[in-house]
């Protein structure tokens, strides 16, 4: 859920910076979307992670029998 908010409020921030010619703003918000592409990123190994551990152990189980 951290990934979204960032992305969403460093999009934001980019538009406000934009708008108003405020480019440290801008460079903030670019940060923060940066971010929350890291966060989905690692969120996205863990899960392919947790799911290859699964899988090995059923093939442990199925090995077993």
């Amino acid at each position: 859920m951290g990934e979204l908010i960032n992305k969403t409020k460093g999009k934001i921030k980019q538009a406000v910076g934009s708008l108003t010619g405020d480019k440290q703003l801008k460079r903030e918000g670019e940060r923060d979307e940066r971010q929350g592409q890291v966060q989905g990123a690692v969120e996205d190994i863990k899960h392919g992670v947790k799911g290859a551990v699964k899988d090995a152990k059923h093939a442990i189980k199925d090995v077993s029998k």
